[in-house]
């Protein structure tokens, strides 16, 4: 009896040594991991929705896409001012002082003038689109090399959409900016969503890895206790 009772015991530290070998994270962690995971797919749907929101009410995500970035300009001008007067009396004062009043004034102008900040903004991008598809063609041209048909047809959709947007411009201002704020909403909510789902689906096959190695050492001391009884 004394044998068996210690034959029990080690077969059950073997199983406990097999179990742990998946680490403690595996089991205690678990469920906070698919909690965290499945927070991550949540804020990833309320983006994704968002993003969708947005490209249907394009004239109305290009205004509050502005807002937020008057706003934003408002609170880095404040804590460039900060940062500024927190080192007075160095050579970088002054130039910290006029970057936080070109911030300040620029988030004022911006949301006082949404529509005209979004005019700007617009072109801005589209010459943007223009030069880069203008110089990916002419790069593809010269260069040659494998990757010159993707090139060429980036180029000549970056040409297509500079010329569409300067075409259509300043109407063209109230949803371009706001179509471009949505598709980054929108990419970004199914990227998190993609991460989530694919991080809960890893934390359940290794908790199930981590379970299986104990059940053939319970069907081990089983056997045994039977054939001693």
């Amino acid at each position: 009896m004394v044998m068996g009772g210690k034959d029990k015991q080690a077969g059950r530290g073997r199983a406990h040594g097999r179990a742990g070998a998946h680490g403690p994270g595996t089991t205690d962690r678990g469920p906070q991991l698919r909690r965290s995971f499945g927070l991550l797919t949540l804020l990833g749907a309320i983006l994704a929705v968002g993003g969708l929101v947005g490209l249907v009410y394009a004239g109305v995500a290009t205004l509050t896409s502005m807002l937020l970035f008057g706003w934003l300009l408002l609170v880095g001008g404040v804590v460039a001012l900060l940062h500024a007067v927190q080192s007075r009396g160095t050579n970088f004062f002054w130039l910290g002082v006029v970057v936080a009043a070109l911030n300040l004034a620029a988030g004022v102008v911006v949301i006082r003038r949404p529509d005209v900040a979004a005019e700007a903004l617009t072109m801005f991008a589209a010459l943007l689109f223009l030069t880069g598809g203008v110089f990916r063609l002419v790069g593809s041209l010269v260069v040659r090399g494998p990757q010159m048909a993707v090139t060429l047809l980036q180029g000549a959709f970056g040409v297509l959409l500079g010329v569409l947007v300067l075409g259509g411009w300043p109407s063209s201002s109230q949803y371009v900016i706001g179509t471009f704020f949505s598709l980054a909403l929108l990419f970004d909510g199914l990227g998190l969503i993609a991460t989530g789902i694919g991080g809960r689906r890893l934390i359940s096959m290794v908790s199930r890895e981590a379970v299986q190695p104990e059940e053939p050492w319970k069907a081990a001391e089983e056997g045994q206790e039977q054939s001693r009884n």
